[in-house]
């Protein structure tokens, strides 16, 4: 009984070992217009649905074309809907080949392990559209061409390399000149910065004597000896805007502007005012602007 049923076993077994794979679905390639003249571009689509569990490779700008010349192509995203897998591919294409009739059909390849297949669609035709008149039959000779000697306007190109260079000479110019000029470009800068503050500080320093004169209040006068002690800090590149009114002087060795100056201008701030020191201020204030355009004469020369 054992060796009637072994056999009976073993032979669905064997058969089903034995069944073929399923084909592998075919590919989907078109010309999008029918006809094409020598020349003018060209699309072919190809499309291939299939499991999303298979590689596909769709051909790159080295695969064969012929009859047809390689110009470009426009590769979209895989959709997968449904378990099924959509790849798709625009080919653009031209042809100079004058066959009435030329077939292409590009090849898919998928890989499956160390193997490589390849599954081709359908032939896809474009029929060549003739520009010229067909000759009378019996004609072995050709017809003269047309000559044409005017010359086309041809618009002009930009020279990228040779303005690049221009503009990279420019630049080592630009940078040699800083290199080889740098000090006296900073002094001249500096000159100008020190101008600059002194035309500033000589106008504020007027409208506070100015306001002054007009109401006599303390407070203009401490607005006018902060603004001068501010200027002169700028301008000796020092910390003299936070010296007391004895440092200053010893600073500027005891000079008898900036002594007899400041202390009329401490005795107005700290003190009473009195109208008939107004005078004395006014003076004190020409001093100290005096003092000012001296120091600023002496570092400028």
């Amino acid at each position: 009984m054992c060796r009637l049923l072994l056999p009976g076993l073993l032979l669905p077994a064997l058969a089903a070992a034995q069944t073929p794979p399923a084909p592998l679905p075919q590919p989907e390639g078109r010309f999008l217009k029918t006809t094409v003249r020598v020349g003018e571009p060209l699309d072919y689509e190809l499309r291939y649905a299939h499991d999303p569990a298979l590689e596909v490779v769709f051909p790159d700008s080295l695969a064969r074309f012929a009859p047809f010349e390689y110009a470009g192509k426009t590769f979209y995203p895989t959709r997968t809907r449904g378990g099924v897998s959509l790849d798709r591919a625009v080919y653009h294409l031209r042809t100079f080949r004058l066959d009435s009739v030329q077939v292409l059909a590009l090849p898919v390849a998928i890989l499956q392990g160390p193997d490589t297949l390849s599954v081709a669609p359908q032939p896809s035709r474009v029929r060549l559209q003739r520009t010229a008149a067909p000759l009378p039959p019996g004609t072995t000779e050709l017809p003269a061409l047309r000559q044409n000697l005017a010359l086309e306007a041809v618009p002009p190109a930009f020279n990228y390399p040779y303005w690049l260079a221009g503009v990279l000479a420019g630049l080592l110019l630009l940078a040699g000149g800083a290199a080889l000029f740098r000090q006296r470009l900073a002094r001249r800068y500096q000159a100008y910065k020190r101008r600059k503050n002194h035309g500033y500080f000589l106008a504020q320093f007027a409208r506070h004597v100015e306001r002054f004169e007009l109401s006599r209040s303390a407070t203009n006068v401490e607005r006018a000896v902060v603004l001068w002690k501010n200027y002169l800090a700028g301008l000796e590149n020092s910390a003299l805007n936070s010296f007391t009114t004895r440092e200053i002087v010893a600073y500027f060795e005891n000079d008898a502007d900036v002594r007899q100056a400041l202390s009329t201008t401490d005795r107005v701030i700290y003190g009473n005012l009195q109208t008939e020191g107004a005078e004395e201020v006014d003076r004190a204030f020409q001093r100290l602007r005096g003092f000012a355009e001296r120091r600023y004469a002496s570092v400028v020369g």
